[in-house]
């Protein structure tokens, strides 16, 4: 059965240093394995972790942000994104390693609003700041959920690419985890039930 867009919703999720960067320049992402200890925290429970991903029917993310995911796996580190549909907006030839992941190089609002909102109700973007920019300047996300890892790297590749205008959020939940991360979770358009045309 069809998903009307009314009850589809699209977030933002990424996982960034205390000074809002992605990635180093180089697109490394090693910072992100931290030691830092906060006794207050909540503990990142796998099973639900594992619950709370199969609530996600689909990604986006940029060519950047694949092939890092395509590092992680061959570190071993499994592919993070499980069956779930994948779409990899890129110009370039890339490696295709599974039946879940599809190359878009077409027009974005077309992706989400035409494609992925009617057949999808949970879709997350993952990645990277590029189009994350993108995402939000054309009035295409509903939610942010930013990630803060404790640390500062000092410069890199920023979490939102080139916004040409100030977008008004609601603060909706800040989590804290015991690994020293910060999760602060946002309504975008300013106030809870905005339309996600109003950001």
């Amino acid at each position: 059965m069809p998903v009307t867009a009314a009850k589809s919703r699209v977030t933002i999720h990424m996982a960034a240093s205390l000074d809002g960067f992605v990635a180093r320049k180089d697109g490394g992402v090693d910072w992100l394995e931290t030691t830092d200890e906060f006794a207050g925290g909540d503990t990142m429970d796998p099973a639900f972790v594992e619950a709370f991903l199969e609530t996600i029917d689909c990604y986006i993310m940029g060519s950047r942000t694949y092939e890092t995911a395509l590092r992680f796996e061959a570190r071993g580190l499994g592919w993070a994104y499980g069956d779930k549909p994948t779409f990899v907006l890129t110009s370039r030839e890339l490696r295709r390693v599974r039946d879940s992941v599809q190359f878009y190089s077409g027009d974005l609002e077309q992706l989400v609003n035409g494609q992925l909102r009617p057949r999808f109700r949970s879709i997350w973007i993952v990645g990277g700041g590029v189009v994350c920019g993108a995402c939000l300047r054309l009035g295409l996300v509903d939610e942010l959920r930013y990630s803060i890892l404790p640390v500062l790297i000092g410069d890199g590749i920023p979490f939102f690419d080139e916004l040409d205008r100030e977008i008004a959020l609601h603060l909706a939940e800040v989590k804290a985890y015991k690994s020293g991360m910060v999760e602060l979770r946002y309504e975008v358009g300013g106030h809870r039930g905005a339309s996600r045309n109003d950001g």
